[in-house]
């Protein structure tokens, strides 16, 4: 789990492996309870698992950011994951990314040498 502050507009959450009941998405909730500052990135390459409380979670910290006019955008998606996401009906909800800079990419933040936070 990491959860990273990539600039004081962008805050990246990274899922581990063992992410099976979101504790990372609650700290970024828990961040967004008042008037969100930050855009949310979550990266769900070493995720194997998503759960009905992950996606509960994903829900209500996309309604948190939007009512501010604040991205969550998902990215490194692996096609497992996509699928469930497009079988419950939500991939038109979230915005997704092939990967961290395409999601930076898409916030207007530009990355030099194609680098990426590092976790």
């Amino acid at each position: 789990m990491a959860v990273v502050q990539v600039s004081e507009q962008i805050l990246l959450i990274v899922l581990s492996r063992e992410s099976r009941c979101g504790n990372e998405l609650d700290i970024a909730a828990g961040m967004a309870e008042t008037k969100p500052s930050r855009h949310v990135i979550v990266d769900f390459s070493a995720t194997q698992v998503l759960t009905s409380g992950m996606l509960s979670k994903l829900l209500a910290l996309e309604r948190q950011l939007g009512a501010f006019e604040k991205e969550l955008i998902l990215c490194s998606v692996p096609l497992s994951l996509m699928r469930v996401f497009k079988c419950v009906g939500l991939q038109g909800l979230f915005r997704f990314a092939a990967d961290r800079t395409a999601a930076l990419e898409s916030l207007g933040v530009a990355c030099d040498n194609g680098a990426t936070p590092r976790v």
